[in-house]
């Protein structure tokens, strides 16, 4: 009897508090499915498949893999290893393939933003080129909901969740102590698209509910617009709470905090960014001579697993089980898409993108979601946020009163080739 072909998950780039829930769902689907062998896990990313650092997911136990979907960050390990050009990384496109063609795995299933799929693209057309049967599937993830085709990508709710409490919270301390501490500024990640600062203007449910302010690399940035806008905004309540995204863009397009130094590119090529609360502070107390202090919540808000949307949990599962649904019928060369139905009350279903079309796509806040001054969200933004946080995904908690949250014996396979790296 011909053995049952072999699968791979592997998970790339930032975590989110829901990837693993997208990992469950691939694990569970393919045991359920009966047509699948081994699933494999890469333990970083692709790092794990040029490395043949492989461990046998079926092997774990049942309550383990049930429990990803209440454990945040990458179970498996993520990378941020950049594949270029079929060209000038052919080595390790080969090295893929080999590793694949070694441990009889059949189906690749990838978890991540743009250059993931863009990865998995080229894998894709590699095998293909190679006579080698494989199936390729990506599954959406990136907390920046930039990812095109798409109405929304998993991880984004729990991070909008989360900085939107973030912000009423922070804002009840400045409104306490506004006398003293008139000004707060929050930091949150987005490098080329205001979604997650955009999702805290869920908190200004009045007038008076921080956050005041909200700016956005979609709506160009000035220092003289900032000063404006803080006055304004002091005139009324005699305080101001702002929340501003780490890649805010002046009238040219160019970053207000761009790092030009020896480290200014990350290792996919991305410019370094970071520092633009402690920026606005300097000129706010400069210029308006009011105090103001900042807060970063760094990777805390990918990562926020105690306060996740439900909503997200189950959606990240359901695009994982998808993959392999999909993969089994015959489609190949797709990523899972959440597709949001018509009709007043929330349905999402998932489709199918090209892995090549998302790979070159990207998804900026739209305009109608921005107001007409560029520094606060509209009820159009509203209504697109509003489902996607509703609520709590449980987390079991320990009897020292902290979550619990789960870890692989990552037995690692024997290795069947030579190093690599």
């Amino acid at each position: 009897m011909k053995p049952k072909p072999n699968a791979i998950v592997a998970q790339s780039g930032g975590p989110t508090a829901v990837i693993n829930s997208s990992a469950c769902g691939v694990i569970q689907e393919a045991k359920k499915s009966g047509k699948i062998g081994r699933v494999i896990g890469a333990v970083n990313g692709i790092l794990g498949v040029l490395k043949e650092e492989l461990f046998n997911l079926s092997a774990e136990r049942p309550e383990t893999v049930e429990q990803l979907k209440q454990t945040p960050a990458a179970a498996f390990g993520s990378c941020r290893y950049k594949l270029k050009s079929l060209q000038d990384s052919k080595a390790d496109f080969d090295r893929v393939l080999d590793v694949f063609k070694a441990h009889d795995i059949r189906y690749f299933f990838y978890a991540g933003g743009n250059d993931s799929m863009d990865t998995a693209d080229k894998v894709n057309k590699l095998a293909a080129d190679a006579s080698y049967e494989l199936t390729c599937i990506g599954i959406p993830k990136t907390v920046d909901n930039d990812l095109a085709f798409t109405d929304h990508c998993p991880g984004y709710p729990s991070v909008a969740k989360y900085v939107a409490t973030c912000a009423m919270e922070a804002g009840r301390d400045t409104e306490a102590l506004y006398t003293t501490d008139t000004c707060t500024i929050l930091e949150v990640m987005g490098r080329d698209s205001g979604w997650i600062a955009a999702a805290t203007g869920l908190a200004h449910r009045s007038d008076e509910d921080a956050p005041h302010l909200v700016y956005m690399p979609e709506a160009a940035f000035s220092f003289e617009k900032l000063v404006n806008d803080v006055q304004e905004v002091l005139k009324e309540f005699g305080r101001v709470f702002i929340v501003a995204g780490e890649g805010l863009k002046d009238d040219k397009g160019q970053y207000i905090t761009a790092d030009s130094g020896a480290f200014a590119k990350d290792s996919f090529g991305h410019v370094q960014l970071g520092g633009v609360a402690e920026m606005l502070k300097a000129v706010i107390e400069k210029e308006v001579k009011i105090k103001a202090r900042w807060n970063k919540l760094g990777t805390n808000q990918r990562s926020a697993m105690h306060f996740a949307s439900l909503t997200d949990v189950k959606e990240a599962y359901m695009c994982g089980k998808m993959a392999v649904k999909y993969a089994l019928q015959g489609v190949n060369g797709k990523m899972v898409t959440l597709v949001r139905e018509k009709g007043r009350k929330y349905k999402c279903t998932t489709g199918l993108a090209e892995l090549r079309d998302v790979a070159n796509g990207e998804k900026k806040v739209p305009r109608e979601f921005i107001n007409e001054k560029g520094n606060h969200i509209t009820k159009a933004m509203r209504d697109y946020l509003k489902p996607l946080v509703q609520g709590e995904a449980p987390v079991k908690i320990g009897e020292d009163g902290l979550p619990v949250f789960m870890r692989f014996k990552r037995k690692l396979l024997e290795k069947k080739l030579p190093k690599y790296m």
